[in-house]
């Protein structure tokens, strides 16, 4: 097996975690990848820091996804991948976040072993983490949430996807990525599974970011209040441990 610092100078596909926002969130790993990188494929919310990070002769392509708006389809960001590995580049693969929370990087792996691809998977920030922690909102709290759950906005389309009944328990965060789209078809799930209106609950757009916004307060008001879904990726937490977030409006 070749080391890293071999392998490197050989065709292979990084699959990196951009992190929130800032470059200084992202890890020295990925941004030692993306300085050397010969072919960077990036996402939709990669910072404009982050991007000047990346090597001025690197080929750059966008395959950025927004809701019902995909510039290229998943099985072309494989063959993407795949190409300029097989040419012997040093390929970074950019995504927000954490490639492996909603990042779609474990089909991309799957896709890079199938076809014989050397590969790594750098971490970074998820949203999860990173927002609720710019937002002031611990994800567990030994009095009021032992366990934290991430999931997918789009669990609100169809009520038998997941057992809601287990989500409207006390004792536990909640965080939607994608959420404020769906933020009434979710608050309508769980309340109708046991969930009290007066749940905290908060939305956290441009986390991390300068242009961060917070909105917190109960999960009634919140759906009455919420902003309406845009360009700005944001997301939606759900639980006891909001009440500690600075911003948190009582009334």
């Amino acid at each position: 097996m070749l080391a890293l610092s071999e392998q490197l100078s050989l065709g292979l596909v990084s699959i990196i975690g951009a992190g929130p926002g800032p470059v200084d969130l992202m890890t020295l790993r990925a941004l030692d990848r993306l300085q050397r990188a010969e072919v960077v494929v990036h996402d939709r919310l990669i910072s404009p820091e982050v991007l000047e990070r990346i090597p001025a002769n690197a080929l750059r392509m966008y395959v950025g996804k927004a809701l019902g708006n995909h510039s290229v389809p998943q099985e072309g960001i494989h063959a993407l991948l795949i190409k300029h590995a097989k040419a012997g580049r040093r390929v970074v693969r950019l995504k927000g976040g954490d490639p492996y929370v909603f990042g779609r990087g474990g089909e991309e792996v799957q896709a890079l072993q199938a076809a014989g691809i050397a590969f790594e998977v750098v971490p970074g920030v998820t949203a999860a983490s990173g927002c609720s922690a710019a937002a002031g909102i611990p994800l567990t709290h030994r009095d009021l949430s032992a366990s934290c759950v991430f999931l997918p906005g789009h669990l609100a389309d169809d009520a038998a996807t997941h057992d809601w009944r287990a989500l409207a328990r006390q004792g536990q965060t909640r965080v939607f990525y994608m959420g404020i789209q769906r933020l009434p078809h979710i608050a309508e799930r769980l309340m109708a599974h046991g969930l009290s209106p007066d749940t905290p609950a908060a939305i956290v757009r441009d986390g991390t970011r300068a242009s961060q916004t917070v909105l917190a307060c109960r999960l009634g008001r919140l759906v009455e209040r919420a902003p309406a879904y845009g360009p700005q990726p944001g997301l939606l937490i759900i639980g006891e441990t909001v009440q500690l977030c600075p911003y948190f409006e009582t009334d």
